[in-house]
């Protein structure tokens, strides 16, 4: 991402300590076995924050999203704590252990129990304990400071190669705002609703309702347009805090100042799936669809999410195939209501350009020279469906044998 972003958005330092009055940690504390790895993360603001979250559309989904959604009701919360190492879901009494954690949180914090946001990530089906807990928080909580944002950010990975962090400042009406976040995930990503674990915070100050709203409708073009193995977790989540210590005027009300909060939130959201698409649990290769000409948006994302969600597809760019028929098929087979008859894709790297479908029929190419530009880190599919003005886009990643060497020890 350039310093100097467009639209007067600027990447700074600091993640989700990047806005004023916010404070972060990570530590060990024994979720997991190797004490090299940070698996307690702790996320507070010095005021109570207007609160949004989206969760996870699958069926079986984790205990701390049930205590969360609980807590945030009101549209407020103060902190976050989150463990990796154990999903604590499907484990006996899951609730009752999330519930404790708030409890030992506020506690030590001096806050609220219902103010809290709990989250875990890791493995289904372990059992849990407070142990870990009841020892590491008072522990984290000392080691609070406004530069902790990558502490926290390490401390919740599990299978990631590498943390996820981003912060943006912007202007909201003479005032300048800060927003920042961090994610986790590498496996078992195929969102519906957001991404893995994703905590966001903002000094601007904004209404709750308002909140939620941006965080609903940013998700649709952000997280929810990423995949990397078909999978949909059972504890996804997405957190945004907004404290209101930028001092801007409220946000009360879907106006100009609303809009460029939803496109400081975007930067950062569309950064971070971007990240979480290229660390796929085995990846070599970030995979970019970018749909145009779609009769309508929701169109658009569905054939880009299809496109990169495409197994064979998947397998295809990591072997550096230019096999479009795979592209097509994965069009073909998205539902909705559009005409498949005058597809055109390009597939584009670092290394050049070249067209290998035109109106969906197949368009003279070399084999050599798009098995070099299928070589690089980044590759680019660019589709027209010549039926309308909408477009949108999509990320993934090669599907490579490691993935299987990964996913076949995961517990071990």
């Amino acid at each position: 991402m350039n310093t100097e972003m467009e639209k007067g958005f600027a990447e700074v330092s600091g993640g989700v300590c990047a806005a004023k009055g916010f404070r972060a940690a990570g530590i060990h504390c024994g979720f997991r076995y190797s004490k090299e790895k940070k698996d307690l993360a702790l996320i507070v603001s010095d005021s109570r924050c207007a609160a949004a979250a989206v969760y996870t559309q699958n069926k079986v989904k984790g205990a701390p999203i049930a205590v969360t959604r609980r807590n945030i009701a009101d549209g407020y919360a103060r902190a976050i704590i989150c463990n990796s190492g154990n999903a604590n879901t499907c484990a006996p009494g899951g609730e009752q252990l999330a519930e404790e954690t708030c409890r030992i949180t506020a506690e030590v914090l001096g806050t609220e129990q219902e103010d809290i946001v709990v989250c875990s990530t890791g493995v289904i089906g372990e059992k849990m304990t407070i142990e870990p807990f009841a020892k590491g928080i008072p522990l984290i909580a000392k080691e609070l400071n406004p530069f902790g944002s990558e502490d926290a950010a390490q401390a919740i990975m599990t299978t990631d190669t590498v943390s996820k962090s981003i912060a943006v400042e912007f202007d909201l009406n003479g005032t300048t705002c800060r927003i920042g976040g961090i994610a986790k995930g590498s496996g078992m990503i195929d969102p519906n609703m957001a991404t893995m674990l994703s905590f966001i915070t903002t000094d601007a100050d904004i209404d709750p309702g308002l909140l939620q709203k941006a965080l609903s409708q940013d998700i649709l073009t952000s997280y929810n347009q990423i995949c990397v193995d078909g999978d949909t977790s059972t504890n996804d989540m997405v957190v945004v805090l907004a404290n209101g210590q930028a001092g801007n005027a409220g946000i009360t009300e879907e106006g100009e100042a609303y809009q460029v909060f939803c496109g400081a939130l975007s930067k950062v959201t569309r950064y971070l799936a971007r990240q979480l698409a290229r660390d796929g649990e085995g990846a070599t290769k970030l995979i970019e669809c970018n749909v145009s000409g779609a009769p309508d948006e929701g169109t658009a994302r569905a054939v880009s999410k299809s496109v990169i969600s495409s197994n064979l597809l998947k397998a295809a760019i990591f072997g550096s195939d230019a096999n479009w028929g795979r592209v097509l098929c994965a069009i073909g087979y998205t539902p909705g209501d559009f005409s498949a008859d005058h597809i055109d894709v390009v597939m584009r790297s670092a290394a050049g350009s070249v067209l290998v479908c035109q109106d969906s029929k197949h368009h003279p190419y070399s084999e050599a020279e798009a098995s070099k530009i299928l070589g690089e880190k980044e590759i680019a599919i660019d589709i027209e469906m010549h039926s309308g003005d909408a477009a949108a886009t999509a990320w993934g990643c090669d599907l490579t044998y490691d993935y299987v060497r990964i996913n076949g020890d995961y517990r071990s």
